[in-house]
């Protein structure tokens, strides 16, 4: 293996000039000891115009901020909450993509990638590093990139997969010993566990499971201990599939493609999960366009997709990605996963939520509140879940639909839900059986 020349970060980061694009890795491996830097170049005049390109990120936004404006573009994938004011209040932009689509952005040239910051393991004595946790779009932008600079840091976990590339593909190295971010689990609230028992009554054994992270999938998984030979093809998992796999409950033995792997694109949790993930062959971290390609996901059997939403219509439709006009979120990957269940042999697409926001307003409504987004279709619909219950909208008329959604709908809600559908589909609602 060639020796590697580690230059410091301030050194590293003076080949990125003014009008450049810069791809930053994501989540538990955003390069901060790079962002740093770059934005005090920014500070001090020596950069303008330059778009900071991302699907989600960990800790501090600064070159969102105000003072910025001109200096750095903050330009995203998804929404994370840590930029979610400075993008409603239109200093940061969203694009507006299927997560499976954002390296397509950067392969087919929609989206120049001039610097790619990374974070990477170090060295095994192949000349081979691994992009550890978040391997999403960043496989694309470095790839693709003029220059990467890479954070070699040893508390990256050695992830297999599309995860490991050559030394060859790093242009300037610098060495790293951040602490990954980490998100640890909590409590599950009653709210939690009454949807998580709802949703894990769905789940079949031998099921191929895609959730995300946060209380509703943490309360589903906690639910199925009793399950038998569970897969996993995800977009990313946390801490609440751990138990699992050491009960044996999750092993892969009946997936149809990558048997026996643990598959996934980014992952977010507890330094548990990436001492986990650490040198694990089951764990197999790829590419965004592998992980969220429908026709992939489709092939395995009774994949059973998780998703949540901000709100849902009486007739199906889901906004995941904004409160009216004001974006919240982002597309992510649910609709790729939403469609790849849908085609997938005794798959569940499953919409899942509370029935209420915090503030006691029902989250299922007549219609979307104006300017909101429908990420998916009523279309695509087929079980929804809150801590009511479930109900299963596909193939029923929207008057059918909007009987159900009713029906798991808050009951203080429920007399108004009625009205609202008697409103839009006249007498012969009344006649209709859910």
């Amino acid at each position: 293996m060639t020796a590697i020349n580690f230059v410091s970060p301030q050194e590293a980061v003076k080949v990125i000039k003014s009008g450049d694009r810069v791809h930053l890795s994501g989540v538990a491996v955003t390069p901060h000891s790079l962002i740093k830097p770059m934005v005090e170049r920014g500070r001090n005049g020596e950069l303008k115009n330059v778009t900071i390109q991302h699907i989600h990120i960990e800790g501090d936004v600064e070159f969102a901020n105000p003072e910025f404006e001109g200096v750095f573009n903050s330009e995203q994938f998804f929404v994370g909450g840590n930029l979610r004011k400075q993008t409603q209040a239109g200093y940061a932009c969203y694009i507006p993509v299927f997560l499976s689509e954002t390296q397509k952005l950067i392969r087919e040239g929609y989206l120049k990638v001039n610097v790619a910051l990374i974070m990477c393991s170090v060295p095994d004595k192949h000349g081979f590093v691994s992009l550890g946790t978040s391997v999403d779009a960043t496989l694309a932008a470095l790839q693709n990139a003029d220059t990467v600079i890479a954070l070699v840091n040893p508390n990256v976990p050695r992830a297999w997969g599309d995860a490991i590339i050559p030394t060859s593909a790093i242009d300037i190295f610098v060495e790293d010993d951040s602490p990954l971010y980490c998100h640890d689990m909590g409590a599950l609230s009653e709210m939690d566990q009454a949807i998580g028992k709802n949703v894990a009554e769905l789940i079949d054994d031998g099921a191929c499971l895609q959730m995300g992270i946060g209380g509703i999938p943490n309360a589903v998984l906690a639910q199925l201990g009793n399950h038998k030979d569970l897969g996993v093809h995800t977009e990313m998992f946390a801490d609440g599939i751990l138990p699992l796999v050491e009960k044996g409950v999750v092993n892969g033995r009946k997936k149809k493609t990558d048997p026996g792997k643990m598959v996934a694109s980014f992952l977010m949790g507890s330094q548990k999960l990436y001492d986990f993930v650490d040198d694990n062959p089951m764990v197999a971290m790829m590419d965004v366009a592998h992980t969220n390609n429908v026709h992939v996901i489709r092939r395995n059997h009774k994949v059973t997709a998780i998703n949540s939403a901000l709100a849902v219509d009486i007739t199906g439709q889901v906004c995941a990605d904004s409160i009216g006009t004001k974006h919240y979120s982002g597309v992510g990957g649910q609709i790729d996963f939403i469609r790849g269940a849908g085609h997938s042999k005794g798959g569940k697409p499953i919409i899942a939520l509370p029935s209420v926001t915090n503030k006691g307003l029902s989250k299922i409504t007549p219609t979307l509140i104006e300017g909101s987004g429908v990420v998916s279709t009523r279309a695509n619909m087929h079980w929804v879940v809150t801590e009511y219950g479930a109900v299963n909208l596909y193939g029923k008329t929207l008057q059918e639909r909007a009987r159900l959604m009713t029906s798991i709908a808050h009951p203080d809600h429920r007399e108004m839900l009625d009205k609202a559908a008697f409103d839009r589909f006249g007498s012969h609602y009344r006649f209709v059986q859910s």
